[in-house]
């Protein structure tokens, strides 16, 4: 089969209202086979249901669930666009606390205040959007990019996303609360609906506007079980690039695996950890995290101005990005490898850790510390 064929087949299958769909991601090897195919799908009648991906030149295609595709040719393969969920554990519980969370304290950000805040330092948060109204958050935001529904501004009608938001950059004192690094700048990437849930050609647009908007890190505080291709292709691309990936390990409390992307070598893989320093029992665990951070009953911002407790690796993730944005507005030139050697370097053992090789917990003046040595 060549692409004359393919694009033939494509558009000989009927569409019919009511029909279960599925959705697919297919991948081009070559840039000039990518937009040849696209310039040709333009001209079918109908229109195909398609979404570009440049990032990784590919295209989401919505096809009749029954569909089966046919041999592709040679440079051309086809993936599965599967849905991808939030890393959360347990329902949020409304907070009435407010003033300096005790992960922020856990992490001695505090004590890095006089030489760093983060300052311009821009956050892509890929998740369900960022409620632009709280008061913590008003100072702290930037104009990011609804892909659920691109005519609407990145609004949260879920809470995860202004929870990751707040821990990040919350800069509200001394009437509310404030996060690791409060004058660095979050931007909603709103790829999840209001149930926690989107493609993964959703989070691959996303990574990919967050590298063409000149992020300079990007926080996936979700996961999936299944390996996606795609998906890696452009945490690489955006590692190339230069930015920082700092994403959830998962909430399964496994011992030797964890979500993706978090697995992904690109990425800053983050377990959580409670207020004894000991890792959170929902919290995957092993040779595959790169370090743990706060995650266990966190107090952040939420909808219509509110806070509320969260738990889960999300909440630990938040807690990194921070911290890295501290580190990068103090020492701007630092890559995605050297800021993953620098976190290494500088963790703090976990209490009753036998293994003295094993991930340690965030410390940000000893990261700090260790980025000068």
């Amino acid at each position: 089969m060549n692409l004359d064929q393919l694009l033939r087949w494509l558009r000989d299958i009927p569409a019919s209202a009511g029909v279960p769909t599925k959705r697919f991601m297919l991948s081009f090897r070559r840039p000039d086979e990518y937009h040849s195919f696209l310039h040709a799908c333009e001209g079918t009648s109908p229109a195909l249901e398609l979404t570009p991906i440049p990032l990784i030149q590919s295209l989401s295609l919505l096809l009749p669930k029954k569909a089966e595709l046919p041999p592709l040719p040679e440079g051309i393969t086809v993936e599965k666009d599967s849905l991808i969920y939030m890393n959360a554990a347990g329902l949020p519980k409304a907070m009435p606390e407010k003033g300096l969370p005790w992960g922020v304290q856990q992490i001695r950000a505090p004590l890095a205040w006089n030489r760093t805040t983060g300052h311009r330092i821009k956050i892509g948060v890929i998740d369900t959007g960022i409620d632009h109204s709280h008061p913590d958050l008003k100072s702290s935001l930037g104009r990011g990019i609804n892909l659920v529904d691109r005519t609407q501004l990145p609004h949260d009608d879920n809470g995860h996303g202004t929870h990751i938001a707040g821990t990040i950059a919350a800069a509200n004192q001394p009437t509310g609360m404030i996060g690791v690094a409060p004058r660095s700048i979050v931007y909603a990437v709103k790829a999840f609906d209001q149930n926690g849930s989107a493609f993964v050609s959703d989070i691959i647009l996303g990574i990919e506007w967050c590298v063409r908007s000149g992020m300079n890190i990007i926080n996936m505080s979700f996961g999936m079980k299944s390996r996606s291709k795609s998906l890696h292709t452009a945490c690489i691309n955006a590692t190339n690039a230069g930015v920082i990936i700092i994403a959830s390990s998962g909430n399964d409390g496994r011992r030797r695996s964890i979500d993706y992307p978090a697995r992904y070598p690109q990425t800053i893989s983050v377990g959580a950890t409670n207020r004894m320093r000991r890792i959170a029992s929902f919290s995957n665990r092993g040779p595959y995290i790169d370090i743990y951070a706060p995650g266990d009953h966190i107090h952040s911002a939420w909808l219509k101005g509110k806070y509320h407790e969260m738990s889960g690796t999300s909440m630990a993730t938040s807690h990194v990005s921070g911290a890295v944005a501290l580190l990068l507005a103090h020492q701007p030139g630092l890559g995605p490898a050297e800021i993953k050697v620098i976190l290494k370097r500088s963790m703090v053992p976990l209490r009753g850790a036998k293994d003295k090789l094993a991930p340690g917990e965030l410390d940000v003046p000893k990261m700090m510390k260790a980025a000068e040595a």
